[in-house]
């Protein structure tokens, strides 16, 4: 067995792998292991958030860890290693790779160049062995033009008044190309010819703004470029630039820094999946929202009367509660409201259940979880699945399972004391109902203005599955339901 094979049984590489359905990335969030700790096998050794949820990933062997790929905040590629563990850590250091048979017939003769510390086994980091060596060789055409470069340069800058300037004739066309130094406007990765140096989430931050690595002056040891000089590179070709002296004087001098002033914040994980989301469903279904003003005191009335009552005694009783089961019990009165597109077969797929998705705003963005065949739930089954549920959403722990396969949605917009809004539908579903805030508003009541507990509802639905008749059935039956509670035994 040749030291390469014993070095890949011992060291045991754990890869992102893809905790959702297709995803392609994942942050780390945290990491719940540092070099040197013991692991074992389904130890969860980080958390790691998806553009659907936060999912703990585990480890699936035992040994030590030997490695941490990424620092936590990166956002890592499906497949990228991220963890490696040692396996055998009471085996000593690891055995030096010999060659496989005929890698050493292939490999070029060796050159005499300076020791080279560990290479990274990642695309991105350090040099490459390539761009290595042509830094390290001087060639001589560069060495016997370095003086009069040098002299040149001098004779520009304006340090060598005195000194005669070389005559043009005789200065080679590599010293004519040599570059500025470091500082001077021009990243040395660019002078060289040699590819960028940056980390893969480097690289990525620069394409998401648009930079070019190339004509970024990076920072970093060994000519690393840095995520802070993606940004300054990215603040500097924003900004203004005067185009003549008498404009730049009629600045003030004392004229505030806006970019300063300014916070930018990555869109990414959930946020990012959300306005992906929106926005193909916004320019996709067609909406349309109707709305509706109902009196639901009544409805006040017996949210009071289930939180007094021993048979709900420890379950959460509240307006969203009822609200959800007048809503159901409006689908099943219109069963065709439960259906989908596809678009693909160009046919309306109708639901024989209702998975009811609840908006929740969480510190990551919102989400939409849902409750699994909510329609078929009693009251109280009703409301332990949203307890749950928001409970889950909240801590940030909902599965991509939870929150893919709804038909219907409902978002509170009135626990911030809105009114009502004109929601966007979930992808994939028929219809949205928001529910505003419960106000104390005067009312005419048998025939008499009456202060009354009031509320609007919004229900937008994708008109190319729900007409206007249909859509206005439902959110009618909605506000009947929330009007008269006692509809929920008689429609029910």
């Amino acid at each position: 067995m040749t030291a390469r094979t014993a070095n890949d049984q011992r060291f045991r590489e754990f890869k992102m792998p893809d905790v959702g359905e297709g995803l392609t990335e994942a942050e780390i969030l945290k990491w719940y292991v540092a070099v040197g700790d013991t692991v074992a096998d389904g130890q969860v050794v980080c958390e790691v958030e998806t553009a659907k949820a936060a999912v703990e990933l585990p480890i699936p062997f035992d040994g030590v860890v030997h490695e941490l790929r990424f620092p936590e905040g990166t956002t890592v590629d499906v497949g990228q290693v991220i963890i490696s563990v040692d396996t055998q850590p009471g085996a000593g250091p690891a055995a030096p790779a010999s060659p496989e048979p005929g890698e050493a017939a292939a490999a070029p003769a060796a050159e005499p160049e300076e020791p080279q510390g560990r290479q990274a086994v990642l695309v991105g980091y350090g040099a490459a062995p390539s761009s290595t060596k042509r830094r390290a060789r001087k060639q001589p055409a560069q060495q016997a033009a370095a003086p009069v470069a040098a002299a040149v340069q001098a004779e520009l800058n304006g340090r060598a008044p005195g000194a005669p300037a070389a005559p043009a004739p005789i200065v080679p066309a590599a010293a004519e190309k040599i570059p500025q130094a470091p500082g001077a406007g021009q990243a040395p990765a660019a002078q060289a010819g040699a590819r960028p140096l940056a980390k893969p989430p480097v690289r990525k931050l620069a394409k998401d703004l648009g930079v070019d690595l190339a004509s970024v002056v990076p920072s970093g040891a060994d000519g690393i470029v840095t995520r802070e000089d993606v940004h300054a590179a990215a603040s500097a070709a924003t900004a203004p630039v005067a185009e003549e002296p008498a404009a730049v004087a009629e600045v003030p001098a004392a004229a505030p820094d806006l970019a300063a002033r300014e916070v930018r914040i990555p869109v990414k994980g959930v946020r990012k999946a959300t306005a992906q989301a929106m926005v193909a469903s916004a320019f996709t279904a067609p909406h349309v929202t109707e709305f509706v003003t109902v009196d639901v005191t009544r409805t006040m009335k017996l949210v009071q009367k289930l939180k007094d009552d021993p048979d709900m005694a420890g379950l959460r009783v509240n307006p969203l509660l009822l609200v959800a089961k007048a809503f159901l019990v409006a689908i099943k009165r219109n069963p065709d409201v439960n259906a989908s597109w596809d678009e693909a077969n160009q046919e309306i797929v109708r639901k024989g259940y209702v998975n009811l998705g609840i908006a929740a705003a969480t510190p990551r963005g919102l989400i939409v979880p849902n409750i699994k065949d909510a329609g078929a739930k009693t009251l109280p089954e009703l409301s332990t699945a949203l307890s749950e549920l928001v409970a889950t959403a909240r801590e940030g722990k909902t599965s991509p399972a939870a929150m893919s396969g709804g038909t219907v949605t409902i978002t509170n917009v009135g626990v911030f004391g809105v009114d009502t809004g004109t929601p966007i539908l979930n992808p994939g579903e028929s219809a949205i109902l928001a529910v505003g805030a419960i106000k104390l508003q005067p009312w005419v009541h048998k025939g008499k203005v009456k202060p009354r507990q009031v509320t609007t509802l919004a229900l937008s639905f994708d008109h190319r599955l729900v007409d206007g008749e249909l859509g206005s059935k439902v959110l009618a039956d909605t506000a009947a339901v929330l009007e008269n509670p006692q509809r929920l035994i008689t429609w029910g």
